[in-house]
C-alpha cells in the first residue's frame, strides 16, 4: 500500500494518456526479449574488430528474430493506433521527425 501511496503523484498523469499508448507503454516484454537477444548474440562473440562488425552482429540477431517477415504485419497492426495516439497528444511532433 505504501508503494501505492509514494508512487501515485507520478502515476495518476499515466492515466490521462490515451488507451493506445497505455497499451503500447506497458507491454515491455518484446523489448525485453529484443535486449535479451542482442545481448545473447553479443556475448557469443567476444569482441569486435571494428564499430562495423558489431553493427553487423547486432543487425543479424534482430533480423534472426523475424526470418519470414510476417511480424512487420503484426507490428503495424499493433502499433498504428499508439503512433496516431502519440502523434495527437504530442501535437504532430512525431511526424515532424518524418519529414
Amino acid at each position: 500500500m505504501r508503494l501505492w501511496e509514494n508512487a501515485w503523484a507520478e502515476f495518476v498523469p499515466f492515466l490521462y494518456f490515451d488507451v493506445e499508448i497505455r497499451k503500447i507503454v506497458c507491454t515491455t516484454n518484446a523489448i525485453e526479449s529484443v535486449n535479451a537477444r542482442i545481448r545473447r548474440a553479443v556475448k557469443a562473440r567476444g569482441h569486435f574488430p571494428n564499430e562495423a562488425a558489431a553493427l553487423k552482429c547486432v543487425y543479424m540477431a534482430i533480423m534472426s528474430l523475424d526470418p519470414t517477415g510476417a511480424g512487420q504485419r503484426r507490428w503495424s497492426i499493433r502499433w498504428k493506433p499508439a503512433l496516431n495516439a502519440f502523434d495527437i497528444t504530442f501535437d504532430g511532433r512525431l511526424s515532424a521527425g518524418r519529414r
